[in-house]
């Protein structure tokens, strides 16, 4: 029989991060569903009955140990899903410190501390850490800088875990998903000034798919980077 298994999901409230927590509390796991303030907090645990909450704002590392030292951490976590993620386009000309900072804080920063204040917890479970990266971690384009800055970023930390952490059995994976019809995308495209049509990118449900298919892979195998491109 299988055991239940409790994960520590980001971004959790909508896209990719909603269709893997619904996916895995209708197969009975656990979720502890991050949320940056109470409000949200609410809102999530009416949205995944039983799922427990994490408050912290993730704009703000500096503070989240903080704020986590106020919560009842788990015990054990088998998985930490780093979903959450935001975006502000721009030349370089025009970004400002603030979306630079903004950006590299929620998308790199934050997934850092997280994984550090869980590292103890996962290294018992012998768990599994998951990036939610982006095509922009592996190329930039006109506008993408900071965006893809944070992402790249990204990958060096999931890379550099994963060596760190191989000894004590935690398995890191880097997903790269390609346009992804989530809100974040709908942003986008009003920022590139398109034109959004969802039906022209991938599901959220296909990437949440693939995303726990890594996580179901037997113990004699990591899948290390996964890119998700649209079929169409």
């Amino acid at each position: 029989m299988r055991r239940m298994a409790t994960h520590v999901i980001t971004g959790a409230g909508s896209g990719i991060g909603a269709a893997v927590a619904r996916r895995l509390l209708e197969r009975g796991d656990e979720l502890v569903l991050h949320a940056r303030d109470a409000g949200r907090a609410k809102e999530l645990a009416a949205r995944f009955p039983g799922a427990r909450t994490l408050v912290g704002d993730l704009n703000d590392p500096d503070r989240l140990s903080w704020a986590f030292s106020h919560q009842t951490l788990p015990e054990r976590v088998d998985s930490l899903l780093h979903i959450a993620g935001v975006v502000d386009l721009g030349p370089v000309g025009e970004l400002t410190p603030k979306a630079w900072r903004h950006q590299l804080n929620v998308n790199l920063v934050a997934p850092a501390e997280l994984t550090r204040h869980f590292l103890p917890q996962l290294r018992v479970a012998r768990g599994h850490v998951v990036f939610v990266n982006s095509g922009a971690g592996l190329n930039a384009s006109p506008s993408w800088a900071a965006y893809a800055a944070s992402k790249h970023g990204l990958k060096a930390l999931a890379d550099s875990l994963r060596q760190e952490e191989h000894g004590n059995g935690i398995r890191v994976t880097s997903v790269y998903p390609g346009r992804t019809a989530t809100p974040m995308q709908a942003k986008v495209h009003q920022q590139e000034g398109k034109e959004y049509d969802e039906a022209r990118w991938i599901d959220p449900e296909s990437v949440a798919t693939a995303l726990l298919m890594t996580l179901d892979l037997p113990r004699d195998a990591e899948v290390n980077d996964l890119t998700v491109r649209p079929g169409h």
